[in-house]
């Protein structure tokens, strides 16, 4: 199976304009437009019943302490973990392609309604995708300006003190069943109820730096 992004290429830049939040000098980062990234896929496997794809963080901070504080740097080798941005099942087969900012555009303080998404191919067939809970939901709880149940897809926003330039993984799944949760479920719990499901997969990265020093050094 092969996945591959109009947005970005492999490894490199993920745009602002997919991104929740990018760079503002005078007052470090301000909203971005927050657009799903293109997506394609083929090479599907025979015998597929649907697809889910999940996008994540893999160099998130694992503690919040010192994210975003003036005076304070987040050292490269602090612990790591991962972080949700999307998560995207019962992805009929005959869906090939996600448009960029088909899903998602701007950001929307509280979260976007889910789980189930409307979804419309061209030829005219409606679909109910369905969307997980990404991790704005814990990060945000306890800020009532944003606090809410954030589904779908919300863009890098990574802390703006951090050394490390943070990669962003988009994984596909072909799974042997429709989805197997019912209800509300996070990244991780979709991910542990498609073990024993996977036909095949494939994935594309890019990496995104809300650091001034690292982002131009991407740029050189």
């Amino acid at each position: 199976m092969r996945l591959w992004s109009d947005s970005f290429t492999e490894g490199g830049v993920i745009p602002p304009e997919c991104a929740f939040a990018q760079i503002e000098p005078a007052t470090h980062v301000r909203y971005a437009p927050n657009r799903n990234p293109h997506l394609g896929w083929d090479e599907v496997p025979s015998g597929t019943q649907s697809l889910a794809l999940f996008c994540r963080d893999v160099d998130a901070p694992a503690v919040k302490h010192g994210m975003n504080q003036e005076g304070k740097l987040l050292a490269e080798d602090l612990p790591r973990v991962d972080f949700y941005h999307w998560t995207l099942v019962d992805i009929p087969v005959a869906i090939k392609s996600l448009g960029e900012g088909k899903l998602s555009e701007m950001v929307t303080p509280h979260g976007k309604p889910g789980p189930l998404l409307p979804f419309t191919i061209k030829n005219g067939t409606e679909h109910q995708l369905r969307q997980g809970l990404n991790d704005y939901t814990a990060l945000f709880v306890d800020d009532p300006d944003m606090a809410g149940e954030y589904f779908g897809y919300d863009g890098p926003c990574p802390p703006w003190n951090d050394l490390r330039l943070h990669a962003y993984l988009f994984c596909l799944y072909a799974l042997d069943v429709p989805f197997p949760l019912e209800g509300d479920f996070t990244g991780p719990e979709a991910r542990l109820a498609i073990r024993g499901h996977i036909l095949d997969e494939a994935q594309v990265f890019g990496v995104y730096s809300l650091n001034p020093e690292v982002a131009e050094s991407l740029a050189k």
